[in-house]
């Protein structure tokens, strides 16, 4: 008989695992069973957190492979840095070859690697191994995202038509770990950390419910990058405090803010536009994602730092810098907003119910490895754009080859 529940192992014990381990707590059919990540005291750690929330017995493991091997793993979770991406699913491939385990699917975070080239070697050697395979995307299960395009389309759309411009963005003050910081090792700065989100934001808002992703088609991407905030001598200094000495962005810089318009034309030649944006220098009170869709006789707009429940603290209230108001929180005092949720309130939850209920039926998940290469086409064409200062047609020559320069060291 099938499993009614999907045991899940997560490859990474870092921020982004824990809330994913966080956000099982609303889901019903999905259990965490094991741990890796190459630091044992983190997977250790992220493994206490999955029993303390009674969320599954999970344990660490000290090999990729050990973990695969437990039959009571049917799904691996890829939540590792960048730079191990390839190296982490020939490890997955390898063990199933070996006819270590049987995994029902294994499900990516974001972005799906570092370039073009390297997304394709990813999905190849998944594909190779007949898994089903999942790109985790979770803002396009933000609760106000998915209630507000359902209400557009069949309200507004429906009666007027077709939506013709979204905008999405994501900024924040930046990331928590060194290796973001690092191009060669991320693959970019802001742009390849970020954009991937918004893209796809903006792409899932302009198709209409139940049309194939193929029904809108990008032609021409126009991008800028620059760094605004981080290459500052002073931030230079403070970036190095806070990173350590792997981190120096006086000789090796990457972008802390980009932006792109990506123009689409619909099956019958409708020209569509995103618009998206990212950044690392946003200085507010925590991270904000936000999005509109704007069409004939309608608009929608959301907006995660507009929260319903704000608290203020007086200059009197004093206390340790943290993370329990809103992640990548700015301050202690003031007027601040609460995500009181927050792996609920940027869709995790729901994500991980669909990619739960996808692998335990055996059906491939609405967001692909496939998708996620060519939201690194995207990419890649925005770098691309943004390194000669012209609107770049879509899809360009030679694109799975391209490096970004600021990954290779090479940008100013």
């Amino acid at each position: 008989m099938p499993r009614s529940r999907l045991g899940i192992g997560f490859i990474g014990s870092g921020f982004n695992a824990r809330f994913h381990i966080q956000s099982l707590i609303g889901v019903r059919d999905a259990d965490v069973r094991g741990i890796f990540s190459p630091n044992a005291a983190n997977a250790a750690d992220a493994a206490d957190l999955a029993r303390t929330l009674n969320v599954g017995e999970a344990k660490p493991y000290s090999s990729i492979a050990d973990m695969v091997d437990d039959p009571s793993i049917d799904a691996i979770w890829l939540c590792g840095p960048n730079h191990a991406r390839i190296e982490n699913v020939e490890e997955v491939v390898d063990a199933i070859k070996a006819g270590r385990g049987s995994l029902k699917g294994i499900a990516c975070e974001k972005p799906l690697a570092r370039t073009v080239g390297e997304a394709r070697t990813v999905t190849e050697l998944v594909k190779s191994a007949d898994l089903s395979h999942g790109y985790l995307e979770n803002q396009l299960f933000t609760p106000h995202v998915v209630r507000g395009r359902d209400l557009i389309w069949a309200r507004g759309a429906a009666l007027t038509g077709r939506p013709y411009l979204a905008r999405a963005a994501e900024e924040h003050s930046g990331p928590h770990m060194p290796w973001f910081w690092r191009a060669d090792l991320q693959g970019g700065g802001v742009l390849t950390d970020m954009m991937c989100h918004s893209v796809e934001v903006v792409r899932h808002l302009l198709t209409e419910p139940g049309a194939p992703r193929s029904s809108i088609r990008p032609v021409r991407v126009t991008a800028r990058i620059a760094s605004l905030k981080w290459t500052r001598p002073e931030y230079v200094e403070k970036l190095a405090q806070m990173m350590g000495d792997e981190v120096d962005y006086g000789k090796r810089p990457a972008e802390d803010f980009a932006s792109a318009t990506i123009e689409y034309v619909t099956e019958d030649g409708t020209p569509l536009l995103g618009e998206v944006t990212t950044s690392w220098c946003f200085v507010g009170a925590g991270l904000r994602l936000s999005a509109e869709l704007l069409g004939p006789e309608y608009s929608m707009s959301w907006n995660t730092l507009e929260s319903g429940l704000k608290l203020f603290f007086s200059r009197e209230v004093s206390g340790e810098a943290g993370e329990d108001l809103v992640e990548k929180q700015n301050a202690e005092v003031g007027l601040m907003p609460v995500i009181p949720d927050e792996w609920t309130a940027y869709g995790y939850e729901a994500e991980n119910r669909h990619f739960t209920q996808a692998f335990l039926n055996d059906q491939q998940p609405a967001l692909t490895f496939d998708d996620g290469v060519e939201v690194m086409q995207i990419l890649m064409t925005a770098y691309m754009s943004a390194e000669q200062g012209r609107t770049i047609d879509f899809p360009p020559a030679d694109l799975d080859a391209f490096v970004p320069a600021v990954a290779k060291g090479e940008w100013r």
